[in-house]
Order: C-alpha cells, then structure tokens, then sequence
C-alpha cells in the first residue's frame, strides 16, 4: 500500500511540475516585452549549474527576440524523466540539455527535431569546428539530431600531501589498478579495526565500474552486436576487484543514495576533509577542488591492459513538439550557447573538455592551461578515450549493469554472481530488441 502511495504521490508531483513548468503550444509564445519566449531543460548544479544560468542571462541581453526560460533540475536522469512525463502531455519544452544514449532513445522516437536545415539555413554556423568524436554522439541515421555542450571524462583525483606522507608516488600508483590497490592499503587508516581514512573511493555508479573493466579488455557486445559479454572473466576480475578493496580489504568505500548529486558531493568532501586520500571523478569538478591540495592523474589500466576511460558529450537538442516559432528560436540559443565563446567560458570554470576546436586555439584558452596545468589532463585523456556505450535496447542493457553494480558496491554480492544475472537479463532485452528489427 505504502508503495502505491508513493507511487501516486510521484505521479502528481510530476503532472503538477509539468503543468507549472511548462508551456502549451496552443498558448502564446510571445511574453509582455514581445520576445518568443521558450525553455531550457538542464540537469546541472553546482558550478556548471551557475555557468548555464549565465550563459541564458548573457543571451538573453544579447538580443531583443527571444527569452529563455532555464528550468533547472536536480541531475540528468530527473531532466529525462521530466521530458518523458512532458511528451506524454504533448506540453515539451523547446529545448533541453540530455546525455548522448537519452538523446538516441529521444531521437529514435521522433521526439527530438533534427537540426539539418537549421545549420544549412544558417551561414555563419560551422559544424566543421566542432570535435568529430564529440559530434558523432549527436548524429543517428546520418542526421543531426543535437549539437554537444561539453565534453566529460573521469579522472583520477588525489590529495598530494598524504600522497607524500605515505611514500607513494603517483605515477607509479596510477600505472595499473593493482598498483592503486596496494597504494590504497597503505594509505588507509584503521582504528579498531574501523576504517577512518580510505585509500580510495571509486565513484558510484556503472560508468567507472565500465571503465575498468573495458581498461582489462572487456567489451559489453561481441563484434557483430548479437552477443552480450557481460560475464567474461575481464568483468568478473576487475569487479572483484573493487568488490573486495570495497567489503573485504575496507581500503576503500563509495556513497550513494541521496537527492540528485548528493552521493558525488559527499565523495569529493571525503577527499577534502581527509577523510579518503582520491577519488574517481568527472572533469567538471575541477571547479569544486583546491589545487593546492589536489593532484589530477589519467586512468589506469588494469593489469597488462593500457586505460580506456570513455569520453562523451552532454548534447543539447530542440523538441518536434514545440511550435516552428520556438524551435527556430530554440536553434537561435543553442547555437550561442555551444559557440566557442561560451564553450571556453564552460570549460575555464569547470574543467569541462573544450568539443570546438578552435577553443584549443584560443590564446585566452592557452593562457588558461598555462596557469591551471591540472586542466590539461582530462583534455588528453580525452585523447585516448573510448566513446560511451550507446545501449541499442533503450537502456535495458545499461540497466541491467547498473544493478549488477549495486550488488557488488553496496550488497557485497559476488562479482560472477552478479554478472551472471546481468548476463542473462541483458541476453534477453538484446535478443528482443534484435527480433524487432
């Protein structure tokens, strides 16, 4: 009963937020001061969450046309869960910032607009600058459907004075994960047998668990797409791995649960505070450490095997459902907002990794990298990086990882144990998805 209720609850309060936050084509699009008036879903917070209201308060003063609305919420998957809740009102937003597999599931439902003959329509857009690698993620049935914001990476994130004091140099640490590991029991400190300073905290979550099982060769799909790997013994050994350094070893920990980005804010303060001597975190927060403290490395490999750390793009995409006035509009603000102005303005306060390439060439952008080396190394990490799996099932195989993920960083259950079920579940949503086609 208690669950129903919930749910209920849940339901409402999202119809409530729809209709509060959104606009009905069938309404006026102009405001009081006669500006087409449209909004921008994002789900960002902290720093880059302020660097976006700034960019829609410096468009919004560049020109007498067009008002955006920011529409804030709390991380990407509640943006998602929102524009689903929105297209089934037929009430959507004009535009929304999305992560590059939400945006294929959009896209292939024909919910988002393609952008093709908005740039051909527009001379002095290139789409040339932007960084093919970041572009690819915006592209499906050779159309473009978004155009990338930012570019994201995690990367290895350590205190460099207990570093020091424990004897370790970095670059050996980082040479493999076993190094971490044994860098990581002698930095942990216990105390009755608690555990009051981890050596390190991985980040929650699938997407650094993926990193290190793809850094000992593992692959999610075999060549042609019709098998999932999911419990080879390159993902049973580089999950045990963490699973045992996690529960058995007690040398390092993660946090999870929460509102929002809760559980990432509260690793980052572990390693502020001195409670955890690095972590594992996105390129983006840069802006939220102190250098004078913090040292920033590339992934590690696992074993024998070079880092493979994927690299992707958060895009930002117009909705078919708005009105032609407002995604014309919508075209208008996205295209400020990926400029290689606002793109360097996103990456000098964050640490973002700069998708134009002309950014790279920017003399204030040099400057920059001149006086913050540590923003140097998600840009070549980049480099190497792998792009992110885009799940062909419309998440169900990227769910499936999830959950095998909890089992392990929270449950302590087994890695094959946990893969095998994985295994199983994400055979069959593949084998469904096959089947359709």
């Amino acid at each position: 009963m208690k669950k129903i209720q919930m749910a209920c609850c849940l339901l409402l309060t999202v119809i409530i937020t729809i209709t509060s936050c959104g606009k009905s084509n069938s309404e006026s699009e102009k405001n009081a001061s006669g500006k087409t008036e449209i909004e921008f879903w994002y789900g960002l917070g902290g720093t880059l969450g302020e660097t976006m209201e700034d960019i829609i308060g410096s468009f919004n003063d560049s020109q007498e046309e067009i008002e955006v609305i920011g529409v804030q919420q709390s991380e990407y998957d509640e943006t998602k869960k929102m524009l689903q809740a929105a297209v089934a009102s037929d009430d959507v937003p004009a535009t929304a910032l999305m992560g590059p597999a939400d945006l294929k599931q959009f896209a292939s439902r024909g919910i988002i607009e393609s952008l093709d003959e908005y740039i051909k329509a527009d001379k002095d857009f290139y789409p040339e600058d932007f960084v093919e690698s970041f572009m690819n993620y915006c592209r499906l049935d050779n159309k473009i459907y978004a155009l990338p914001a930012y570019g994201t990476t995690q990367v290895m994130y350590y205190r460099k004075d207990l570093f020091e004091k424990a004897g370790i140099n970095p670059d050996e640490a980082f040479l493999s994960w076993q190094n971490l590991g044994e860098a990581a029991r002698s930095l942990a400190v216990k105390e009755n047998g608690e555990t009051s300073v981890y050596g390190w905290e991985p980040m929650y979550g699938e997407e650094n668990l993926m990193d290190i099982a793809y850094s000992n060769g593992a692959s999610i799909l075999n060549d042609d797409g019709t098998k999932v790997t999911l419990n080879t013994k390159e993902w049973i050994e580089a999950w045990e791995f963490i699973r045992k350094c996690i529960h058995e070893d007690k040398i390092m920990t993660i946090h999870f649960g929460g509102d929002g980005w809760e559980y990432w804010y509260k690793t980052i303060d572990d390693v502020m505070q001195g409670r955890a001597a690095g972590y594992v975190g996105s390129s983006g927060d840069m802006a939220d450490l102190d250098f004078t403290k913090i040292g920033v490395h590339i992934q590690p490999g696992f074993g024998d095997y070079p880092p493979n750390p994927y690299a992707d793009a958060l895009t930002c995409a117009v909705l078919k459902g708005a009105s032609e006035d407002q995604k014309e509009a919508g075209f208008k603000w996205l295209s400020y907002l990926t400029s290689a102005e606002n793109n360097g303005r996103i990456a000098m306060a964050t640490g973002y990794v700069p998708v134009r390439s002309s950014v790279m060439e920017d003399s204030d952008f040099q400057t920059y990298l001149q006086e913050h080396p540590w923003a140097s190394v998600p840009i070549e990490q980049a480099k190497i990086a792998r792009p992110n799996f885009i799940d062909p099932t419309g998440g169900k195989i990227f769910q499936a990882i999830t959950d095998a993920g909890d089992l392990i960083e929270i449950e302590n259950v087994s890695a094959k144990e946990a893969l095998d079920k994985a295994q199983k579940t994400a055979q069959e949503a593949l084998d469904e998805y096959l089947a359709k086609r």
